[in-house]
């Protein structure tokens, strides 16, 4: 802390977590699970291969639709002086 104030930089507090404005909650992970969901697997990398091919199957368009989705709800967080 000390060398944080020597240098100059002022120590912002971090906004509390809020799971209704992770990207995961909306999007990424939701379908991940319905996907795996019932799956067997006998390692972890056959988890990380079935994972990859899942992300990579997925269309440019997906991520960037999905994240432009986001914008209302931040917005409607930030215009109700909610922490984000």
């Amino acid at each position: 802390m000390a060398k944080i104030h020597e240098l100059g930089f002022e120590l912002l507090p971090h906004s509390p977590y809020s799971p209704d404005l992770a990207p995961s909650g909306y999007f990424l992970f939701s379908d991940l699970k319905r996907m795996l969901a019932g799956k067997s697997f006998s390692s972890n990398e056959e988890v990380i291969s079935e994972t990859e091919a899942y992300f990579e199957a997925k269309e440019k368009s997906y991520y960037k639709n999905s994240i432009e989705k986001l914008e209302g709800p931040y917005n409607q967080c930030i215009s109700d002086n909610k922490y984000y």
